[in-house]
């Protein structure tokens, strides 16, 4: 075998390995999916977090690290939102 077509196999291989689809990586559908289940469980969390305070069974300190969670992941979420809006303003004004 020729050290040319050796080498081309094997660079061949290494890329169709790196390329292949990795395991737990899926499309952007179920990445989405994910993020909007993530969105939701901090929210929960800052709920169960309040309402826990409002009992006073939780340190108010707690609370309000939930609530600075919870405006992180609002603002990400209205960010992505906005960045989506921009894309589809952009799409439209293409000329056909």
């Amino acid at each position: 075998m020729d050290m040319r077509t050796n080498i081309a196999a094997q660079t061949y291989a290494n890329a169709r390995t790196a390329a292949a689809a990795q395991p737990g990586s899926g499309t952007l559908g179920a990445g989405l999916t994910d993020a909007a289940e993530a969105f939701s469980d901090v929210l929960a969390q800052t709920e169960q977090t309040a309402r826990a305070t409002m009992l006073g069974g939780a340190d108010p300190h707690a609370l309000v690290q939930a609530l600075s969670e919870s405006e992180l992941a609002v603002e990400t979420a209205v960010t992505l939102r906005d960045k989506v809006v921009e894309a589809y303003q952009e799409i439209l004004r293409m000329p056909v």
